[in-house]
């Protein structure tokens, strides 16, 4: 890793942290950057073949920053990190450019393991294109793709793939916000939407409010007597067919 390429990842720390107030203190102070650092490290020793020196790097890093990378893990330029703690990136993991992961979030795999007898590397974890961002507590699971500029909201859990440009929320994640109105926000803090967003959980609850006030006045009508002629005449009817067959 050079050192322009570090500078780079300074740079895009402070770019997306208004809390950092200088390159330094993101070399010192900011676990994510460390844990970026240390993963071009292993993943440079993984590719070379040292499997468990990647591994070992790999590990000291998870104990210093609580944030795990696997050494296989392809990761693009500036990725930026927030808090970090509780992080999982899976080993067949594909990370773009100018990405932006919140703490506790995990990019896993649902497959089986490696064929070790044909020593061939199954996709079974996550792409993330460029610019995607992914809030706090998110798990993203399986061979799938988000696109470049989607948001993924924070605790969602993602099982299939995500067009480029949208967010999602919820769990299973569905969409919240089309491809235009979402990228005409830019920077989304923790992929998620801001208060005037439509939450689709709060929707359904307020139809159903609306239909249970709605279905309320009607029997408050019937038992007020104030029910509409043909509904009596349906009434007197069946009070007639009773009456009739219990004579």
């Amino acid at each position: 890793m050079t050192f322009k390429s570090i500078r780079q990842e300074i740079a895009s720390t402070m770019a997306r942290d208004p809390a950092a107030r200088s390159g330094l203190e993101v070399a010192l102070l900011y676990p994510g950057f460390h844990a970026i650092v240390l993963h071009r490290a292993a993943h440079a020793a993984w590719r070379r073949g040292w499997r468990f020196l990647g591994r070992l790097v790999s590990q000291f890093a998870r104990w210093m920053t609580g944030i795990e990378i696997h050494p296989g893990a392809r990761i693009g330029r500036s990725l930026f990190i927030d808090h970090g703690m509780g992080v999982v990136i899976g080993e067949t993991a594909e990370i773009g450019d100018n990405v932006t992961l919140y703490h506790g979030i995990t990019l896993g795999g649902i497959a089986p393991a490696v064929d070790s007898a044909a020593q061939v590397d199954t996709k079974r974890h996550p792409t993330l294109e460029d610019d995607v961002i992914v809030g706090s507590g998110a798990q993203i699971l399986g061979p799938l793709t988000v696109g470049r500029g989607a948001r993924v909201g924070a605790n969602a859990v993602v099982v299939r793939d995500v067009p480029a440009g949208v967010t999602v929320t919820g769990i299973p994640a569905r969409m919240t916000v089309p491809r235009d109105r979402a990228e005409a926000r830019g920077f989304m803090a923790y992929g998620t939407p801001s208060g005037d967003q439509p939450d689709p959980l709060i929707n359904a609850i307020e139809t159903l409010r609306a239909q249970v006030a709605t279905l309320s006045a009607r029997l408050e009508e019937i038992e007020a007597g104030a029910v509409p002629r043909s509904d009596a005449a349906s009434e007197r009817t069946d009070e007639e067919e009773c009456d009739a067959s219990s004579g």
